[in-house]
C-alpha cells in the first residue's frame, strides 16, 4: 500500500484515502445487504399488503446499490492509482 518513494505526508494521505474508499464500499455493501434482508422479510411475512410491494422494491434495489458501490469503488481506485503514479513522477523529477 505505501510507496517508499513518496514523502511520508503523501504516503499517509494516500493510505487514508484508500481506507476511506474501502470504508465507502463496505457502506454500500452493508446497505445492499440490509435492503436484501428487509425485502426478504417483508415478502415472506406479508403476501398481499403494502409490505409485499415494498419488499420486492427493496429486493430489486439491493443489487442496484451493490453495483453502484462496486462502480464507485473501481473508479476511485483507478483515480488513486493515477494520483500515486503522478506523485511518483513528481518526486523523481524533483530529485
Amino acid at each position: 500500500m505505501a510507496d517508499p518513494t513518496l514523502p511520508l505526508r503523501d504516503r499517509l494521505a494516500l493510505d487514508r484515502t484508500v481506507l476511506a474508499n474501502v470504508r465507502s464500499f463496505l457502506a454500500y455493501l452493508r446497505t445492499a445487504l440490509g435492503f436484501l434482508a428487509t425485502g426478504g422479510a417483508f415478502v415472506y411475512f406479508d403476501e398481499a399488503g403494502w409490505m409485499y410491494g415494498t419488499g420486492w422494491a427493496l429486493l430489486t434495489l439491493a443489487p442496484v446499490v451493490l453495483i453502484v458501490g462496486l462502480v464507485h469503488f473501481a473508479r476511485q481506485r483507478g483515480r488513486l492509482r493515477q494520483m500515486r503514479r503522478a506523485a511518483r513522477k513528481q518526486v523523481a523529477a524533483s530529485a
